[in-house]
């Protein structure tokens, strides 16, 4: 049996902590299934930040900015593959032009 996890919003949230204020903590948390260190954790946000300090904390990526990225990171491979390959290709040059200059005397 998996769990799913559930997602509350800021405004479920604040009405939960003031749940909780008025009967208890314990009776609240068994009424939504949540553990004593969630809405403790909710509390000490809410408490330093106010109801902002109850939004997600997760940054969504835009998906421009994601694949853009990604491209980047592509081009970046390209460029450094065709650089090994451009050192490799004159370190081979300049041991055969040595070679030629021997074998020419």
């Amino acid at each position: 049996m998996s769990k799913t996890r559930r997602q509350f919003t800021p405004e479920e949230k604040y009405s939960i902590l003031q749940e909780a204020e008025r009967e208890g903590l314990a009776e609240t948390a068994r009424k939504y299934n949540l553990a004593h260190s969630v809405i403790n954790y909710w509390k000490k946000k809410y408490l330093s930040k106010g109801k902002d300090g109850l939004k997600a904390g997760y940054r969504k990526v835009d998906p421009q900015l994601r694949e853009l990225e990604e491209e980047n990171a592509r081009l970046k491979k390209i460029v450094a593959n065709q650089a090994l390959e451009l050192e490799f290709k004159t370190e081979l040059l300049k041991k055969s032009d040595v070679h030629y200059r021997k074998v020419k005397k």
